[in-house]
């Protein structure tokens, strides 16, 4: 994952998918912000969401499903009930049978990233719960290519 000072200056632009999400008012904590889970519930829905529409994930038939190995956040601002969000998401790698994410919150209407998460799924046969000898599947490796942000190579 980036160092905190590159992932304090992401925009929208950064992410090829992103997903609105209305902040509900039970999602405030008593300091008047939204609390520090809510923002994993989130990571986990936007990455699901893209899964289900994008790769072809069916999450209680496919015969492999990810199973969350890793996840890391770094907060840089608050956001609370009324506001929107916008969960924004890429993939910065894929591995034999894993796909670490990036997900960024920002708040509709405003350009400053609220928090960027990193999670990592490693995706798994459904029958054994480990990974599969082959890898992940094809139609989930095609779907999480299509998010992949190439590193930037240094001159």
């Amino acid at each position: 994952m980036a160092n905190k000072s590159h992932l304090k200056n992401r925009t929208r632009a950064d992410y090829p998918y992103v997903l609105e999400y209305r902040t509900r008012w039970s999602d405030n904590d008593m300091y008047d912000h939204m609390n520090n889970s809510v923002y994993n519930f989130l990571y986990d829905s936007v990455i699901n969401a893209y899964l289900i529409e994008h790769c072809g994930l069916n999450p209680r038939t496919s015969n492999q499903h990810p199973m969350m190995a890793h996840t890391h956040n770094d907060y840089f601002g608050s956001i609370s009930y009324p506001a929107v969000a916008l969960l924004c998401l890429r993939v910065n790698q894929i591995g034999n049978s894993s796909a670490t994410y990036e997900v960024a919150l920002f708040e509709k209407g405003k350009d400053d990233v609220r928090a960027v998460g990193e999670f990592v799924h490693v995706f798994v046969d459904r029958e054994t719960g480990r990974p599969s000898k082959d890898g992940m599947d094809l139609q989930f490796r095609r779907g999480l290519e299509n998010i992949l942000i190439k590193p930037q190579s240094k001159m």
